[in-house]
Protein backbone atom coordinates (compact mmCIF):
# COMPACT_ATOMS: atom_id res chain seq x y z
CA UNK A 1 0.00 0.00 0.00
CA UNK A 2 1.29 3.48 -0.93
CA UNK A 3 1.73 6.23 1.65
CA UNK A 4 0.55 9.62 1.41
CA UNK A 5 2.49 12.65 3.27
CA UNK A 6 0.52 14.73 5.34
CA UNK A 7 1.11 18.15 6.81
CA UNK A 8 -0.89 20.27 9.87
CA UNK A 9 -3.34 22.43 8.36
CA UNK A 10 -5.07 23.97 11.71
CA UNK A 11 -6.33 23.30 15.14
CA UNK A 12 -10.35 24.50 15.89
CA UNK A 13 -12.51 23.85 18.71
CA UNK A 14 -16.59 23.43 18.81
CA UNK A 15 -18.38 25.94 19.35
CA UNK A 16 -21.21 23.66 20.70
CA UNK A 17 -19.19 20.79 22.21
CA UNK A 18 -16.70 22.11 25.76
CA UNK A 19 -13.46 20.23 25.31
CA UNK A 20 -13.63 19.10 21.58
CA UNK A 21 -11.02 19.78 19.10
CA UNK A 22 -10.15 18.58 15.82
CA UNK A 23 -7.07 18.38 14.02
CA UNK A 24 -7.12 18.51 9.96
CA UNK A 25 -4.25 17.04 8.06
CA UNK A 26 -3.48 18.04 4.56
CA UNK A 27 -1.93 16.15 1.92
CA UNK A 28 1.37 17.30 0.80
CA UNK A 29 0.41 16.58 -3.18
CA UNK A 30 -2.87 17.80 -3.45
CA UNK A 31 -5.97 19.07 -1.39
CA UNK A 32 -8.14 16.48 0.71
CA UNK A 33 -8.21 16.74 4.39
CA UNK A 34 -8.04 14.48 6.99
CA UNK A 35 -9.71 15.46 9.96
CA UNK A 36 -8.84 13.89 13.53
CA UNK A 37 -10.99 14.99 16.85
CA UNK A 38 -8.40 14.97 19.65
CA UNK A 39 -8.87 15.91 23.20
CA UNK A 40 -7.64 19.96 24.77
CA UNK A 41 -4.68 18.61 26.16
CA UNK A 42 -3.48 17.18 22.77
CA UNK A 43 -4.41 19.91 21.36
CA UNK A 44 -2.79 22.49 23.34
CA UNK A 45 0.53 20.29 23.12
CA UNK A 46 0.01 20.39 19.17
CA UNK A 47 -0.81 24.22 18.86
CA UNK A 48 1.99 25.20 21.46
CA UNK A 49 4.55 22.82 19.14
CA UNK A 50 3.56 24.52 15.91
CA UNK A 51 3.85 27.98 17.70
CA UNK A 52 7.62 28.06 18.28
CA UNK A 53 7.47 31.57 19.71
CA UNK A 54 5.57 30.23 22.79
CA UNK A 55 8.02 28.44 25.36
CA UNK A 56 6.01 26.63 28.39
CA UNK A 57 7.19 27.48 31.53
CA UNK A 58 7.76 24.13 32.16
CA UNK A 59 7.82 20.94 30.25
CA UNK A 60 4.22 19.15 28.73
CA UNK A 61 4.55 15.54 28.58
CA UNK A 62 5.32 15.16 25.18
CA UNK A 63 8.56 17.77 25.73
CA UNK A 64 9.21 15.61 28.40
CA UNK A 65 9.14 12.69 26.24
CA UNK A 66 11.40 14.41 23.55
CA UNK A 67 14.03 16.28 26.68
CA UNK A 68 13.90 11.70 27.62
CA UNK A 69 14.20 10.33 24.00
CA UNK A 70 17.08 12.90 22.99
CA UNK A 71 19.35 12.01 26.77
CA UNK A 72 19.01 8.40 25.31
CA UNK A 73 19.50 8.84 21.60
CA UNK A 74 16.19 7.81 20.37
CA UNK A 75 15.34 9.54 17.39
CA UNK A 76 11.74 9.27 15.58
CA UNK A 77 11.97 9.10 12.47
CA UNK A 78 8.06 8.70 11.29
CA UNK A 79 5.01 8.94 11.79
CA UNK A 80 2.13 6.19 10.03
CA UNK A 81 -1.46 6.69 10.49
CA UNK A 82 -2.24 2.95 9.92
CA UNK A 83 -5.62 1.97 10.56
CA UNK A 84 -9.18 3.65 10.86
CA UNK A 85 -11.46 1.73 12.83
CA UNK A 86 -15.52 3.10 13.40
CA UNK A 87 -13.73 6.16 13.25
CA UNK A 88 -10.95 6.04 15.31
CA UNK A 89 -7.47 6.32 14.14
CA UNK A 90 -4.49 4.44 15.07
CA UNK A 91 -0.70 5.52 14.65
CA UNK A 92 2.58 3.94 14.99
CA UNK A 93 5.96 5.70 15.96
CA UNK A 94 8.62 4.56 13.92
CA UNK A 95 11.93 5.30 16.39
CA UNK A 96 15.49 4.19 16.04
CA UNK A 97 18.47 3.44 18.47
CA UNK A 98 21.60 2.49 17.84
CA UNK A 99 21.09 1.05 14.40
CA UNK A 100 17.94 -0.51 15.84
CA UNK A 101 14.59 0.24 14.30
CA UNK A 102 11.37 -0.06 16.90
CA UNK A 103 7.38 0.49 15.89
CA UNK A 104 5.39 1.45 19.17
CA UNK A 105 1.98 1.89 19.08
CA UNK A 106 0.46 5.39 19.67
CA UNK A 107 -2.67 7.68 20.12
CA UNK A 108 -2.47 9.83 16.79
CA UNK A 109 -2.84 12.67 18.60
CA UNK A 110 0.42 11.78 20.45
CA UNK A 111 1.96 10.60 17.81
CA UNK A 112 1.61 13.93 15.81
CA UNK A 113 2.56 16.07 19.30
CA UNK A 114 5.98 14.11 18.91
CA UNK A 115 6.49 13.89 15.31
CA UNK A 116 5.79 17.57 15.42
CA UNK A 117 8.57 17.82 18.52
CA UNK A 118 10.90 15.71 15.98
CA UNK A 119 10.28 17.67 12.99
CA UNK A 120 9.48 13.52 12.13
CA UNK A 121 7.45 13.36 8.81
CA UNK A 122 3.46 12.28 9.10
CA UNK A 123 2.37 9.77 6.30
CA UNK A 124 -1.13 7.59 5.86
CA UNK A 125 -2.26 5.02 3.42
CA UNK A 126 -3.68 5.81 0.73
CA UNK A 127 -6.27 3.89 1.40
CA UNK A 128 -7.50 5.59 4.51
CA UNK A 129 -7.44 9.21 3.24
CA UNK A 130 -9.65 7.73 0.08
CA UNK A 131 -12.28 6.46 2.89
CA UNK A 132 -11.89 9.24 5.28
CA UNK A 133 -10.44 12.27 3.31
CA UNK A 134 -12.35 15.44 3.16
CA UNK A 135 -12.39 18.54 0.92
CA UNK A 136 -13.00 21.80 2.14
CA UNK A 137 -12.29 24.84 -0.44
CA UNK A 138 -13.90 28.66 -0.57
CA UNK A 139 -13.59 29.40 -3.81
CA UNK A 140 -14.62 33.14 -3.56
CA UNK A 141 -13.75 36.26 -1.72
CA UNK A 142 -17.18 36.90 -0.61
CA UNK A 143 -17.27 33.58 1.22
CA UNK A 144 -14.44 35.00 3.18
CA UNK A 145 -16.66 36.62 5.33
CA UNK A 146 -18.58 33.77 6.28
CA UNK A 147 -15.28 31.45 6.70
CA UNK A 148 -15.45 30.96 10.04
CA UNK A 149 -18.95 30.77 10.75
CA UNK A 150 -18.69 27.70 8.01
CA UNK A 151 -15.93 26.11 9.37
CA UNK A 152 -17.10 25.87 12.78
CA UNK A 153 -20.64 24.29 11.36
CA UNK A 154 -18.70 21.75 9.63
CA UNK A 155 -16.61 21.16 13.26
CA UNK A 156 -19.50 21.15 14.51
CA UNK A 157 -21.26 18.78 12.46
CA UNK A 158 -18.87 16.14 12.03
CA UNK A 159 -18.08 15.80 15.92
CA UNK A 160 -21.40 15.21 16.40
CA UNK A 161 -20.78 12.33 14.23
CA UNK A 162 -18.67 10.91 15.67
CA UNK A 163 -15.86 11.70 13.05
CA UNK A 164 -12.74 13.87 13.22
CA UNK A 165 -12.17 17.10 11.37
CA UNK A 166 -10.31 19.86 11.94
CA UNK A 167 -9.93 23.43 10.22
CA UNK A 168 -7.82 26.90 11.31
CA UNK A 169 -10.04 28.86 13.68
CA UNK A 170 -9.57 32.63 12.85
CA UNK A 171 -11.64 33.94 16.10
CA UNK A 172 -9.53 37.17 18.05
CA UNK A 173 -12.11 36.70 21.16
CA UNK A 174 -11.88 40.54 21.40
CA UNK A 175 -7.84 40.82 20.76
CA UNK A 176 -8.27 42.78 18.01
CA UNK A 177 -8.56 45.33 20.65
CA UNK A 178 -5.89 45.56 22.08
CA UNK A 179 -2.59 47.14 21.10
CA UNK A 180 0.65 45.58 19.86
CA UNK A 181 2.48 45.74 23.85
CA UNK A 182 -1.07 44.43 25.50
CA UNK A 183 -1.17 41.92 23.63
CA UNK A 184 2.37 40.97 24.58
CA UNK A 185 2.01 41.28 27.52
CA UNK A 186 -0.93 38.88 27.66
CA UNK A 187 0.97 36.53 25.82
CA UNK A 188 3.62 36.31 28.71
CA UNK A 189 1.00 36.14 31.45
CA UNK A 190 -0.77 33.11 29.19
CA UNK A 191 2.35 31.13 28.67
CA UNK A 192 3.02 31.59 32.87
CA UNK A 193 0.02 30.56 33.43
CA UNK A 194 0.00 27.36 31.60
CA UNK A 195 -2.92 28.61 29.53
CA UNK A 196 -1.97 27.76 26.17
CA UNK A 197 -4.83 27.94 23.89
CA UNK A 198 -5.41 31.78 24.69
CA UNK A 199 -1.46 31.99 24.70
CA UNK A 200 -2.20 30.50 20.70
CA UNK A 201 -4.96 33.20 19.84
CA UNK A 202 -2.72 35.73 21.25
CA UNK A 203 -0.17 34.63 18.69
CA UNK A 204 -2.34 34.44 15.98
CA UNK A 205 -3.57 38.43 16.85
CA UNK A 206 0.21 39.23 16.79
CA UNK A 207 1.35 37.52 13.44
CA UNK A 208 -1.22 39.32 11.70
CA UNK A 209 -0.63 42.77 12.83
CA UNK A 210 2.69 41.55 11.32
Amino acid sequence: MSLVRLKIKGISYSQTQNGAYALILNEVEGDRKLPIVIGAFEAQSIAIALEKEIKPPRPLTHDLFKNFADRFDIIVKQVIIHKLVDGVFYSSIICERDGIEEIIDARTSDAIALALRFNAPIFTYKTILDKAGIFLKFSTKDENEKKENDESIVVDEILQEGETVEIDSGASDGYTELSIDELEQELKKAVNNEDYEKAAKLRDEISKRN
